[in-house]
């Protein structure tokens, strides 16, 4: 009868040894990724840039920190996709990281989805009243811009300082092409209407269009813009009218009344100023 331990009994403690001593030997899964990082030539940044985790959680998983993944999830995650930028076989690293925190972490349960299937919106018909509220608001824009437009809405605004004139026809130019009769002079009312405290200037576009500029004693602009051919324009102001005229030979002046006989050449440009006292008697 043998008192000592057999072989047989000797070999499985001897075994469990063995097992423990690889397990001790094993690195953590920090240690092996930071290993084969430094292995293959590869800084963190490069991790970072190339799997798109961020610094910190490389670092973090590198010193065996698992908590900023927010989860086994997420860490296990990370730990396949840095594995395979470092060209190391993710599974026995997975399999460590889950013999370390008990097992595989438990699926998501499936309830959610099928709770959200049930809560489905109930599908809504057409919403009429807004439809009839948008079609009585556009009648009744289309009726307030036809009637503008019927009252003589799209008249050019006239700029402070400047008197409106009705010398521009409303009527359709003729097809024959001919061009329409001038405007005739200012009678001798007009000439005695004139204000004597003001300065007025009335440019007519007679022999051709012009483009003219008006400016008052201030240099507010008054007018700038095109005189085609038969329209008129007016301008006061209480001590002076400055007028630039980009095609004089087509321009007619009545300053205070009274027509300029200036002889201005056709494409000339003039540069006028025009006072009270203007014309000089005589």
């Amino acid at each position: 009868m043998s008192i000592g331990n057999s072989p047989e009994d000797e070999r499985p403690f001897e075994d469990h040894r063995v097992e423990d001593d690889r397990e001790e030997d094993r690195p953590s899964i920090g240690t092996a990724l930071r290993q084969a990082r430094i292995a293959a030539g590869l800084t963190v940044d490069d991790i970072s840039t190339a799997t798109r985790v961020r610094i910190a959680i490389v670092r973090a998983i590198e010193a065996d920190d698992f908590a900023p993944c927010g989860g086994d999830v997420y860490a296990r995650g990370h730990i396949r996709t840095l594995a395979k930028a470092v060209h190391l076989d993710p599974a026995p690293l997975l399999a460590q990281y889950d013999a370390e925190r008990g097992g595989h972490p438990a699926p998501t349960p499936a309830a959610p989805l099928f709770e959200a299937e049930r809560i489905r919106p109930e599908r809504r018909g057409p919403n009429w009243t807004a439809a009839m509220v948008a079609a009585i608001v556009a009648v009744i824009g289309f009726v307030a811009f036809t009637a503008f437009k019927g009252d003589g809405g799209d008249r050019t605004p006239v700029a402070g300082g400047t008197a409106p004139t009705s010398d521009t026809s409303a009527s359709p130019t003729p097809e024959s092409g001919e061009p329409t009769d001038p405007k005739p002079e200012p009678t001798d009312s007009a000439i005695a209407a004139a204000p004597q405290d003001k300065v007025t200037v009335r440019v007519s576009a007679t022999d051709g269009r012009s483009w003219i500029s008006a400016k008052d004693h201030n240099g507010r602009l008054l007018f700038d813009g095109l005189l085609k051919q038969g329209e008129s324009r007016t301008f006061q102001d209480s001590s002076e009218v400055n007028l630039v005229l980009g095609d004089a030979g087509a321009i007619e002046l009545y300053v205070n009344g009274k027509k300029i006989e200036d002889d201005f050449q056709p494409g000339s440009v003039e540069r006028l100023t025009y006072t009270k006292g203007d014309p000089e008697a005589g």
